[in-house]
């Protein structure tokens, strides 16, 4: 195990570059949860904690429910990896992310596509609140709580 934490943009770098080797080992066509489990190990075996499909709480109309949503992949507690095998994404998936990274109130997310033509073409940052990046698309940033 790691003697010191990695920070967000450390984490980011590992699973991009993981998730880099299976866009050109594997290939487009599989299932996500197969491009999931891939990644999980992949990540693993670089020592990081990596929890796969993550409960996410939601509170609607004063209901509670513990598992509203699921993430693909949160690793070290603090960043979230959403898989995709589609041809395309959509602002829908962005938006997906981007909810899930405000109720778990984590600062990055990685929206991965692994069957774009290109790597590039398909992995997307989603950025809620991550006051060290300045360039990202799409940027939330919310008041504190108080």
């Amino acid at each position: 195990m790691r003697k010191t934490p990695l920070n967000i943009e450390e984490l980011s770098s590992i699973v991009v570059d993981c998730s880099y080797k299976i866009h050109v080992e594997i290939g487009p066509g599989l299932l996500e949860s197969v491009y999931e489990i891939v990644l999980a190990k992949l990540l693993e075996d670089r020592g990081l904690k990596v929890q796969r499909q993550f409960p996410i709480s939601i509170h609607l109309m004063g209901m509670h429910f513990e598992e509203g949503f699921r993430a693909d992949l949160i690793v070290e507690q603090s960043l979230l990896v959403e898989i995709k095998s589609l041809q395309a994404l959509s602002m829908v998936h962005s938006k997906q992310v981007l909810t899930y990274l405000r109720l778990l109130k984590l600062p990055l997310g990685l929206l991965i596509n692994f069957s774009a033509s290109t790597f590039k073409e398909g992995c997307k940052r989603i950025v809620n609140d991550h006051k060290d990046l300045n360039s990202s698309r799409l940027r939330v940033n919310q008041k504190p709580e108080e």
